[in-house]
């Protein structure tokens, strides 16, 4: 089957790679697929355990919020680093080292002190709050901690370079002559970027889109110190579901629910991807 030594080479170089995945991601997945959709302790299968999970105004809520949450954060880390990543793609070579070296230090800081950090900022005597009572925006302190807000301006803090990397990797891979050359045929600024910059640059989006959804979906630090009980998402939940309470049938219905967010998000994404691409 494999009588040439190169096939061979290749599969024993992969070969390691494919085994680890398979008994740490592959299996481990499998099992909480099936433990999720169980019925009772016996060999029945069904989605009860789903039906009972959205049947509770409680979990509906922490539903919607987390994919509110998540949705508004790629959103905004999509608006803020289109324009960075064409300021990267556009920064000489002599300076571009330096660039993506800033661009990449912040995933070089733990996200813990990270988070902390927006803690100072936003407590009730943080830097925010005496800016809007210094400006005379607000007469006394805003809570400004533990509420979505702070949730969502800490995980775009969090996940924004993943976006500007993937979105620079793109554009850089963009010819140079397509956005002069239809500038010159006519078009403005914003017809440049939806008719030429924006499907040349797709796959860059999917990635980067589906990088930052799957980080808002599965991030626990930032949303437990920033949000606390106040603010509970998906993850948050499931912690809890494990660690206070010990009830793993729900943890399992709550993990099969954030990788079947996270698919549903990567195929629309592709899928409009592919829309764009046809038109």
């Amino acid at each position: 089957m494999f009588a040439d030594p190169k096939k061979r080479l290749g599969l024993l170089l992969v070969l390691p790679a494919l085994i680890f995945i398979v008994v740490c991601f592959l299996l481990p997945v499998l099992a909480l697929l099936v433990d999720a959709f169980r019925v009772g302790d016996g060999m029945q299968w069904g989605v009860d355990r789903f039906i009972d999970f959205f049947s509770q105004e409680f979990n509906r809520t922490i539903f919607w919020r987390t994919l509110r949450i998540a949705a508004l954060v790629t959103l905004a880390s999509i608006i803020l680093g289109y324009p960075a990543a064409q300021a990267v793609a556009r920064v000489s070579p002599k300076w571009r080292g330096l660039v993506v070296g800033m661009m990449i230090l912040p995933l070089m800081v733990s996200p813990i002190a990270r988070t902390y950090a927006w803690i100072v900022l936003l407590g009730r005597n943080g830097a925010v709050n005496a800016a809007l009572v210094n400006m005379g925006l607000t007469e006394e302190p805003l809570r400004l901690l533990f509420s979505e807000f702070a949730v969502f301006v800490g995980l775009l803090q969090l996940l924004l370079p993943l976006m500007l990397m993937s979105l620079a990797g793109a554009l850089e891979n963009l010819p140079r002559d397509v956005e002069p050359a239809a500038a010159t045929l006519g078009a403005n600024p914003w017809q440049v970027f939806c008719k030429v910059t924006l499907p040349l640059t797709q796959e860059g989006l999917v990635v980067g889109g589906t990088l930052v959804f799957t980080g808002c979906v599965t991030a626990y630090v930032t949303p437990a110190l920033l949000g606390g009980t106040k603010v509970l998402m998906l993850e948050t939940l499931l912690y809890q579901k494990v660690s206070v309470e010990s009830d793993f049938g729900a943890a399992n219905v709550i993990a099969v629910i954030l990788v079947c967010m996270t698919l549903l998000v990567n195929a629309g994404l592709k899928r409009i991807s592919s829309s764009r691409s046809s038109v």
